[in-house]
């Protein structure tokens, strides 16, 4: 059962003879009942009938060749593609070397053929139009749709969001100060003149080249800038709290080589070694699991609660113990229990616990006669007196907290060191106060 088939394509593509491995030389046969991978025969194979495994001498076969006409009949399909390839390796127009590589047609042929086939060719206009039509709908279904901010933020010179922005200004998409801001200075001064000796002349050259330099330089990072992402920081700093404190950490390690890998290579490392921080974390439980004798996750739904129930009953004998620590002494015991009271609520305990090493802690501060104190409620006063903050100094401290979280919309611990320079345990016990009393809101 024969069938031809009018069918070219790369020789180069095609594998060898099947039955005596040879390079397939048009016209060849192919199988059409054996495949993939398509099973080919030169012409002395089919003739001697060659069969191999599943492939029988009675199966319907196809001739292979590219010997027929497309577009015109005086030009074979080979010739066709002899001709695009031409075109492509020499140029459009260098119609002399399109016919020296083809062999088998003039210059004069070979752009007539070509001019009016697919170049003024109304069907080949049509079809490019479609296939065009196509690609756009297709990007048109799978574009992410983009809607312009009407409002771009301005954050105001030196603010803490200009510096978490590196001084970025989205509204001009620049900089405040550029990276080697003042490159420009070492131009000023240089003019070109007829005069200019031939060494003068190639100083001056070398600076305009130092000062390219310096620019791909700035360039560069700026790159670096866009395609992680570092400009939004708030952002940045939301995903990488996704990951565990210690994938947190290498994170940071790691963040200086992210401008060596691309943002894509970069991240696939980070994942790769969340996924193995993951994979440790759950090789240590199943070998807890192991170590404890059991041998099924029905028995680890059980060892987990008891677990669960022997953590909360040693909590409840130390919670008994410390109870029983500080009942002699009432301001002792009362400061342990705001302290519970705090933990209770989710919220960092303000009250310190009192030491049990004989080392006394500092008394209260005391608030008589000290300007500003009037104007301090209860609640501050009390958070005045144990932090030993004089009231002028927290109302300063408080109003710059204020203003920061109007500004930002919330306001994070870390923020509110960077703007208070004292003792990070007191900014975190007035930070805590502030979000507890309603004054701030955490970001």
């Amino acid at each position: 059962m024969e069938r031809l088939a009018s069918f070219s394509s790369d020789p180069f593509d095609k594998p060898p003879c099947r039955g005596c491995s040879s390079y397939l030389t048009e016209p060849y046969v192919k199988c059409a009942e054996c495949g993939p991978p398509p099973f080919l025969l030169c012409l002395q194979c089919f003739t001697r009938g060659f069969e191999y495994k599943k492939h029988q001498s009675d199966h319907t076969y196809e001739i292979m060749t590219s010997d027929f006409p497309v577009l015109d009949p005086n030009w074979t399909a080979q010739e066709e593609m002899s001709l695009l390839e031409a075109v492509m390796d020499c140029g459009f127009g260098n119609w002399q070397d399109v016919a020296s590589q083809m062999c088998t047609k003039s210059k004069e042929e070979c752009e007539k053929h070509y001019m009016k086939h697919f170049i003024n060719n109304p069907l080949f206009a049509s079809t490019l139009l479609k296939l065009r039509q196509a690609e756009e709908a297709q990007h048109h279904e799978t574009a992410i749709p983009f809607h312009s901010a009407d409002d771009p933020p301005r954050p105001t010179f030196d603010s803490l969001l200009s510096r978490d922005m590196a001084g970025y200004m989205p509204a001009r998409a620049d900089f405040v100060e550029e990276f080697d801001n003042y490159a420009e200075w070492d131009l000023r001064d240089i003019d070109f003149v007829e005069d200019d000796s031939d060494i003068l002349h190639a100083l001056k050259i070398a600076v305009v080249d130092i000062y390219h330099s310096r620019l791909k330089e700035r360039q560069r990072r700026k790159k670096i800038i866009r395609d992680h992402g570092l400009i939004n920081l708030r952002k940045f700093q939301m995903l990488e709290r996704r990951y565990p404190k210690e994938v947190q950490e290498l994170y940071e390690t790691m963040r200086r080589f992210a401008r060596i890998l691309g943002p894509l290579e970069h991240d696939k490392f980070i994942e790769s070694h969340a996924l193995e921080f993951e994979l440790r974390r759950e090789i240590k439980r199943l070998q807890e699991y192991r170590a404890a004798g059991i041998t099924n996750f029905c028995s680890a739904r059980t060892y987990e609660q008891l677990k669960k129930s022997r953590d909360e009953e040693r909590l409840k004998r130390t919670m008994l113990s410390e109870v029983l620590q500080y009942i002699q002494d009432s301001s002792a015991c009362q400061q342990w229990l705001s302290r519970q009271a705090d933990i209770d609520s989710g919220l960092t305990p303000t009250v310190p616990v009192p030491s049990t090493t004989g080392r006394r802690s500092a008394p209260p501060l005391n608030l008589t006669g000290l300007p500003g104190t009037e104007k301090l409620n209860e609640k501050e006063k009390e958070l005045c007196q144990m932090v030993r903050l004089v009231p002028g100094a927290y109302l300063e401290y408080k109003a710059a907290l204020v203003n920061e979280c109007n500004k930002q919309g919330g306001l994070r611990l870390a923020q509110a060191r960077a703007l208070i320079k004292i003792d990070v345990n007191k900014t975190r016990k007035i930070y805590d106060f502030l979000i507890r009393e309603g004054y701030i809101t955490k970001a």
